[in-house]
């Protein structure tokens, strides 16, 4: 059974950091780009980050350029997300995400065929 299963989320104050992991099993997705997401109450899930199968690619969405960064761990089954400055618009579910069948980058949520379950960020003072 393929699972992406996220960790790493919590509440905390506006300028802190978090580092949120998500650990693939069932498959490899080594050679897969993946990707981040998330969703605010009330709004529609969004384009995060995302990274090639290699790490040699990624792509940000402008809202968290300079402030997110993500990688992975192939020898882990593993993909980070690293936030910094964490502003209060921050605040929402974060999904860890895998592309089907392809290698390189995507912001397009439908490019993805594989969610976890996510974890919640809570940036508040």
């Amino acid at each position: 059974q393929v699972q992406l299963e996220e960790s790493g989320g919590g509440l905390v104050q506006p300028g802190d950091s978090l580092r949120l992991s998500c650990a693939t099993s069932g498959r490899t997705f080594s050679r897969n780009a993946m990707g981040w997401f998330r969703q605010a109450p009330g709004k529609e899930r969004e384009f995060v980050a995302t990274i090639s199968w290699s790490g040699a690619g990624t792509d940000y969405a402008d809202s968290v350029k300079g402030r997110f960064t993500i990688s992975r761990d192939n020898a882990k089954n593993t993909v980070y997300l690293q936030m910094n400055s964490l502003k209060p618009e921050d605040t929402a579910v974060y999904y860890c995400a895998a592309r089907t069948g392809r290698p390189d980058t995507s912001s397009r949520e439908y490019a993805y065929g594989y969610w976890g379950q996510g974890t919640q960020v809570t940036v508040s003072s």
